[in-house]
């Protein structure tokens, strides 16, 4: 930023081309003009440009090479088993698990990505959420998620099951419901926020502003609402 900023009236694009070796790609990465100066971007793109331009935590990367997702076909049957690079960057079929955690006030909880996530960084999501991973079932994956990512349990029913396709990233989706009133501890490296919203407020949010909310939770939320009515 501070090398940004430093002389306005340039293109991003050549002060930073130091730190940045192909602006053309990184530009249509945050979705930034190809002519853009510094004050052009928002907060958001600021953010995405410094985590393409910085390394990512070593901790974070190892354990993300690390993991290993069953992959599936058509019907949800595993075939195989990929890491998580592999099975993103080929669009690979797979499992992972939704929740949705209300409180006694019928509020949902949600969570905001954090920046350093690979996919749909900054947006709001389902109160958690998470692949499933080898040699575990989609419960399993339920409620480990829902530990790792708010530090709670709870009783979890299922909502229904998303079949995999272009909106879901490849996933096969399980969508839980359960109830919780916190406290809450999430890990900063994958969640930036979360909060408690009426269902109300969310719905008009979700019709007026849909780019601010991941693909995944969108087609969840589809599946609550077909519930509830």
């Amino acid at each position: 930023m501070k090398h940004g900023f430093s002389q306005r009236r340039k293109q991003l694009r050549k002060l930073l081309a130091s730190h940045v070796g192909d602006w053309e790609c990184i530009s249509k990465k945050i979705a930034a003009p190809l002519t853009a100066r510094a004050e052009e971007l928002s907060l958001k793109q600021w953010i995405a440009l410094a985590n393409h331009i910085a390394p990512r935590d070593e901790k974070i990367a190892d354990r993300a090479s690390a993991e290993r997702f069953p992959v599936v076909n058509e019907n949800d049957r595993q075939i195989g088993t990929s890491s998580r690079l592999e099975v993103h960057e080929n669009n690979f079929r797979h499992r992972a698990v939704h929740i949705l955690i209300f409180n006694h006030s019928g509020e949902i909880l949600l969570q905001m990505r954090s920046p350093w996530k690979d996919r749909h960084p900054l947006l709001w999501d389902s109160s958690a959420a998470g692949h499933v991973e080898a040699n575990e079932d989609y419960d399993e994956a339920a409620a480990r998620e829902l530990m790792e990512e708010l530090g709670v349990s709870a009783r979890l029913e299922r909502l229904g099951k998303l079949p995999a396709s272009e909106k879901t990233g490849q996933e096969f989706i399980m969508v839980y419901r359960g109830e919780h009133d916190g406290l809450f501890s999430f890990p900063c490296e994958e969640i930036s926020a979360v909060e408690f919203f009426p269902t109300e407020i969310v719905e008009r949010w979700v019709q007026n502003k849909p780019e601010d909310f991941a693909p995944g939770f969108m087609e969840c939320w589809k599946l609550f609402q077909a519930g509830n009515t």
